[in-house]
């Protein structure tokens, strides 16, 4: 029998598939190509995460984000963007999709093209978090740490419904901006500015 586990009012769901099936990579990436309308994600202890479909503001806003990152990062050309539908495997074994990601292109360019296909076996460089009115901000928390513990140099968790956005940098207390009207990704990301009237 498999445990579900979730908090109240949260739009996700942890499941415990232990007791019946090992969750390796090959049957994640399996059981999300025959469901693809879900975002499904793994733990680093093995629990199947299934997150339900976002909103229409949700998606507009994360359209928006990832427009920006991609203009900025077909000027820049130091490396690659990632949409909310790409898989990571970090280092701890859990594989998380952020709803945006950032590659530099020397580790990009050092996977093969199979590990290009699957899910990606590293943790992205730049990551963002976009809540949605569902999301429990705790768990959203927890994942931006987990980003950074496997490798992740600059994450941004913008919560569109406090207007707050949480800067997340290695060895470093955790930057609340209070309603900014742009956050900017240096030196990380250099020269790069999310404008954020239109995410708010």
């Amino acid at each position: 029998m498999s445990k579900m586990l979730n908090q109240p009012g949260s739009s996700t769901l942890a499941v415990d598939l232990s007791s019946i099936v090992e969750l390796t990579d090959e049957r994640l990436y399996e059981l999300s190509q025959a469901n693809r309308e879900l975002r499904l994600e793994r733990t680093a202890e093995g629990e199947l995460v299934i997150m339900s479909p976002t909103g229409g503001q949700t998606s507009r806003r994360n359209a928006q984000i990832i427009y920006s990152l991609s203009e900025w990062a077909n000027r820049d050309r130091t490396g690659v963007v990632f949409d909310s539908s790409g898989g990571f495997k970090l280092p701890n074994g859990a594989v998380r999709s952020p709803d945006a990601a950032w590659v530099r292109f020397i580790p990009w360019f050092k996977l093969t093209d199979e590990e290009k296909e699957k899910f990606v076996p590293l943790c992205p460089d730049f990551v963002v978090e976009l809540r949605s009115a569902s999301d429990d901000i705790s768990e959203l928390q927890a994942k931006m740490q987990e980003y950074l513990d496997n490798g992740a140099q600059l994450g941004w968790l913008i919560d569109p419904q406090e207007k707050h956005v949480y800067v997340y940098r290695p060895h470093a207390q955790v930057e609340t901006l209070d309603n900014p009207e742009s956050v900017a990704g240096d030196p990380v990301l250099k020269g790069f500015v999310l404008h954020l009237l239109e995410i708010w």
